[in-house]
């Protein structure tokens, strides 16, 4: 199964803000370290904004900050603000609705997967933005501390 590209993404820049406090940082350098394009880093950091969790200015020094202390910002709260499912979803094609078996497998398949979301949304709540910043070295915004330019 293929992971949330855009939640990985978004953690991805979100790192990339923890580690720059004192500074914003444009979407062409944080599309530069993810690779992909500054549109797609707007589109997904704008979901975080709307969310509180990260603030953006214009201008000569503008970019994208975060709003809240890492350790403050749960994955939970990163992964409501995208409003992706990580899990797949296993309903029938609506024209089956007529068959018993169909509904009865849906009825099955809905509670096993509010089941597994109840699971991951406590699992998401307990991790923080500074835990996966911490784990996560080097720090590729300052290649002179040993990192090498990534994606």
């Amino acid at each position: 199964m293929k992971r949330s590209s855009r939640l990985s993404l978004a953690l991805h820049a979100l790192v990339h803000l923890h580690k720059q406090p004192d500074e914003a940082v444009t979407s062409t350098t944080l599309a530069t370290c993810l690779m992909t394009n500054p549109v797609v880093v707007r589109r997904a950091l704008g979901e975080l904004r709307e969310a509180g969790i990260v603030g953006s200015t214009k201008g000569h020094d503008g970019g994208w900050r975060l709003l809240r202390p890492a350790q403050d910002i749960t994955l939970r709260a990163i992964y409501a603000a995208m409003g992706e499912s990580l899990l797949i979803r296993t309903e029938s094609d609506p024209g089956d609705i007529q068959c018993g078996i169909v509904r009865t497998v849906n009825v099955v398949m809905g509670e096993f997967i509010a089941d597994a979301e109840a699971l991951l949304a406590a699992r998401l709540e307990r991790v923080s933005l500074a835990d996966i910043a911490n784990a996560a070295t080097p720090n590729p915004l300052h290649p002179h501390h040993g990192a090498h330019h990534h994606g």
